[in-house]
C-alpha cells in the first residue's frame, strides 16, 4: 500500500510509523497510508521563510505570473492521472472537472491577472496618490509588499485539487511561500498533484511544502508575518483561531467554513415558466454534484408556499432519475461520499433535520447502487425534506448535512423570503431565480449582507451562467457569519491577502522612487531629445516634454463640430451656452482639446513609440473658450516591460493648461514603446 510522502525542505519524507489507512470511497479498500509523525515542523517554517520567501521575492509580479502559467500548462498535460485517481474519492468525471480543470483554470486566471493588472515590479500601488499639503510637497500613497512569512493552507476533503490551487495561486503571485495541509481522507490526490508540481522544476526552492497528516506543533512557530487560510468546519476554525500563538502574534486568519446556502424561487416562477424548470435543474444539480459535498451547495430551498408542493413533486421526480454508482463509469450521475465516516455523519444530520421537517424523498438505505457494492462504498441516497413552519424552526437553519440533502422552506411574502434567507446566519453563496428584475433587486438587497456571493438566474442568463455553486477566480469566495467571515480569490484582492498594505508619506520624488511611478511634483527631467525618440530602456521616469502654445479659434470649434457631427449647443450656440451655469459662452469640445494636445506633444517621425493604445482617467477641469491658448506637459509616468515581446508599456502623465497656467484637462496616455533590441532590429 502506498504511503503518502511529506514534502519537507524540497525533499520527500515519510512520517514515522504505519500511519492511518485511507480507504476508497467506492470499494472500501485501502488506497494509501498517511502520517506526519516525526516531522520537524519548526524547520519547515524556517526553510519556507529563509529560502522560499527570498526566492519568490526576487521575481516581479509578471515573472511570478509567467511561473503560474507554466505550472498550469504542466498540470494540464498530466491531468488524466488526477482524473483516474479522483474516482477513488467518490467523484464522477463531471464532479472531477471543477476540481481538476477548475483548479488549473484558476492558476491560469491568476497568471493573467498578475501580468495584466499588476506591475512588472516588486511593489503594488494601491489607489491614487493623496495630497497631504497645500503645495503638494508632502503626499501619501498606499503600497502593498509581500509578507515576510509563510502561508499555511489547511484544505477540505471535497476539492483536493481546486481547494489547494485556488489558495496557492494568489499566494505564489504575492511572493509568499506556502505550507499545504490537505484533508486526510482525500490527501492522496493532493499529494499526487504536488509531486507533479515539484517534478516540473518550475517553482523556486522553498516555495511549496506539504504535510500529509497532522500539523503537529507548526502553529507554535507562527508570527505576525504569517497567514493562515483555512477551509473546513466552523468548530475547527474556531479552535485554530484561538491558538495562543495565533492570538498573541495577531496571525492573519481567513476562514471558509459551514454554509447553509439558500436559493430563492421568485413568486413569478410558477410551473410552466422557464424559471421554474431552471430552478428544479439548479437544485437537482447542486444536491447531487460531488454527492452534495460542496461548501456552496443549496441546503435551503426557499419557495413560494403556493407552489411548494409543485417544487417538492418536481424535485422528487428529478432526484428519482439520478443514477448512483461507481463514479468511474460514464453513465453514473452521482458517486459516493468521500468516506464511510462522512456518510455516517450525513445520516446523523438528516436525523436532526427530520425532528422538524418531513423527509419527502430518500432518507433510507435501501436504494440501487449501479455497478458497485453499496455496503462497502460510502453511498448515500439524495434526500429531500420539507419544513412547513420554517420561521419557527431551528435545525433547518443551523444544521448542515454535508451531502445530497436539502430542505424546502415555503414563504408567503418577499419579506418572509428575506427573513428565511437571513436565518442561515451567513452563507458563501445564495441564488435568486426569477424573471422579475424588481423582485430580484428587492431580494438581493435584502439578503446580500448575509452572503459572500449571489447569482441571479433567469431565461436570459441561464445558458451562459456558471450556476449557483461555482466559485470563480475573478470573484471573491467567502461569506460572513457561519461561513467564516473570510474571502479568497477575487482576482487581485486575493493576492493582497498575503501582502502588507502600508501607507507611505513623503515628497513626490521620494514616493516616485519607492513606487516606480512618477508623481506630479517629482523631478521633471529634460531628456535632451523628444522622449518619443527614446527606447523603452532609455526612457527614465520623469522624462518630460513641454510644448509650445496653440490658440483655439472659433473656426476651429466650427470645423470640429462639422467634421465630427458633434453640434452640442455649448459649442455651437452662444446664447444657449451662456445660459449654462458652467460656461460664459461657446466653448471648445473636450475631444478637440485632447486632439489639439496630441498634435502638440506627438513626435511625428517613425520612432520607438509603436502605438497609442488608450487614454485613462481623462478629466476636463476648466472650459476652453475661443481665443484661449493650450499648452501640454507630458511626463513619463510608469514603465512596464512585457517580457520578450519586444516592447514595453509606457504610461505618460498629460496635463493641458491654458494661457493663464490653469489646468484645463489631465489624463494618462498609454503607449507601446520598442525595446533596444527590437528597435535595433528594425533600423
Amino acid at each position: 500500500m502506498n504511503k503518502l510522502g511529506n514534502l519537507v525542505a524540497d525533499q520527500w519524507v515519510e512520517g514515522d510509523g504505519d500511519g492511518n489507512t485511507l480507504l476508497s470511497a467506492v470499494t472500501g479498500e485501502p488506497v494509501a497510508a498517511i502520517s506526519s509523525h516525526g516531522l520537524d515542523f519548526k524547520s519547515m517554517h524556517t526553510y519556507a521563510r529563509s529560502v522560499g520567501g527570498p526566492n519568490l521575492r526576487k521575481l516581479t509580479f509578471h515573472e511570478r505570473g509567467d511561473m503560474l502559467k507554466a505550472l498550469a500548462k504542466h498540470l494540464d498535460g498530466v491531468k488524466q492521472e488526477f482524473y483516474q485517481l479522483s474516482s477513488q474519492t467518490g467523484a464522477t468525471r463531471n464532479d472531477s472537472w471543477p476540481d481538476i480543470d477548475g483548479g488549473i483554470s484558476t492558476m491560469f486566471v491568476f497568471s493573467s491577472k498578475g501580468r495584466r493588472e499588476m506591475p512588472n515590479d516588486h511593489v503594488y500601488l494601491d489607489g491614487n496618490v493623496e495630497q497631504l499639503s497645500r503645495n503638494g510637497t508632502f503626499v501619501g500613497q498606499h503600497i502593498c509588499t509581500p509578507k515576510l512569512g509563510v502561508a499555511i493552507h489547511i484544505n477540505a476533503f471535497n476539492f483536493p485539487c481546486w481547494g489547494m490551487l485556488e489558495k496557492l495561486a494568489p499566494t505564489l503571485l504575492a511572493g509568499v511561500p506556502a505550507i499545504v495541509k490537505p484533508a486526510s481522507s482525500t490527501a492522496y490526490l493532493a499529494e499526487l498533484m504536488v509531486r507533479h508540481i515539484i517534478e516540473s522544476g518550475i517553482l523556486p526552492p522553498g516555495s511549496l511544502q506539504l504535510i500529509c497528516g497532522s500539523v503537529g506543533d507548526l502553529f507554535d512557530h507562527l508570527d505576525c508575518q504569517d497567514t493562515i487560510a483555512f477551509t473546513g468546519s466552523k468548530a475547527t476554525a474556531e479552535m485554530l483561531q484561538a491558538h495562543p500563538r495565533v492570538v498573541s502574534e495577531s496571525v492573519a486568519f481567513t476562514a471558509e467554513t459551514d454554509s447553509l446556502n439558500m436559493s430563492i424561487l421568485g413568486p413569478d416562477a410558477v410551473p410552466g415558466t422557464p424559471e421554474f424548470d431552471l430552478y428544479i435543474q439548479e437544485v437537482t444539480r447542486e444536491m447531487t454534484a460531488k454527492a452534495g459535498q460542496k461548501c456552496t451547495a443549496i441546503r435551503r430551498i426557499i419557495a413560494p408556499s403556493t407552489i411548494a408542493g409543485d417544487v417538492v413533486e418536481a424535485l422528487s421526480t428529478a432526484l428519482g432519475k439520478i443514477r448512483i454508482g461507481d463514479p468511474a463509469l460514464k453513465d453514473t450521475q452521482m458517486g459516493a461520499l468521500a468516506s464511510q465516516g462522512q456518510r455516517d455523519e450525513v445520516r446523523d444530520r438528516v436525523r436532526d433535520l427530520a425532528a422538524e421537517a418531513d423527509v419527502v424523498f430518500g432518507g433510507h438505505d435501501d436504494f440501487d447502487v449501479h455497478e458497485a457494492d453499496g455496503r462497502k462504498g460510502a453511498f448515500f441516497m439524495p434526500t429531500l425534506l420539507h419544513c412547513d413552519r420554517p420561521l419557527h424552526a431551528r435545525a433547518v437553519h443551523s444544521v448542515e448535512a454535508f451531502g445530497p440533502v436539502s430542505t424546502v422552506l415555503p414563504y408567503d411574502s418577499i419579506d418572509e423570503a428575506i427573513q428565511l434567507a437571513r436565518m442561515g446566519e451567513g452563507s458563501l453563496a445564495g441564488s435568486v431565480i426569477t424573471n422579475d428584475n424588481l423582485i430580484a433587486r428587492e431580494l438581493v438587497l435584502g439578503t446580500a449582507a448575509y452572503h459572500g456571493r449571489m447569482v441571479v438566474i433567469n431565461r436570459d442568463s441561464a445558458a451562459e451562467s456558471t450556476g449557483h455553486g461555482s466559485p470563480l477566480a475573478h470573484l471573491v469566495h467567502g461569506g460572513p457569519g457561519r461561513a467564516g467571515g473570510g474571502e479568497e480569490m477575487g482576482g487581485v484582492r486575493g493576492v493582497l491577502h498575503y501582502m502588507q498594505r502600508t501607507a507611505i508619506q513623503g515628497s513626490p520624488q521620494t514616493l516616485s522612487t519607492i513606487g516606480h511611478r512618477w508623481i506630479k511634483g517629482a523631478d521633471e527631467i529634460d531628456p535632451g531629445v523628444h522622449p518619443f525618440r527614446k527606447t523603452f530602456e532609455q526612457l527614465q521616469l520623469g522624462d518630460t516634454f513641454k510644448s509650445g502654445l496653440r490658440k483655439v479659434s472659433l473656426d476651429d470649434i466650427n470645423h470640429f463640430a462639422e467634421f465630427t457631427g458633434d453640434n452640442f449647443y455649448a459649442h455651437m450656440n452662444e446664447e444657449e451656452a451662456a445660459r449654462n451655469p458652467f460656461f460664459d459662452g461657446r466653448v471648445a469640445h473636450g475631444y478637440l482639446i485632447v486632439s489639439f494636445a496630441a498634435g502638440l506633444f506627438v513626435d511625428p517621425d517613425f520612432g520607438p513609440v509603436l502605438a497609442n493604445y488608450g487614454v485613462d482617467s481623462l478629466r476636463f477641469l476648466q472650459p476652453v473658450n475661443y481665443g484661449d491658448s493650450l499648452q501640454v506637459r507630458l511626463a513619463c509616468k510608469q514603465k512596464t516591460l512585457r517580457g520578450d515581446s519586444g516592447y514595453g508599456e509606457v504610461r505618460w502623465d498629460a496635463e493641458v493648461t491654458n494661457q493663464d497656467d490653469e489646468i484645463v484637462a489631465q489624463y494618462d496616455v498609454l503607449t507601446m514603446v520598442a525595446t533596444d533590441a527590437h528597435w535595433q532590429s528594425v533600423q
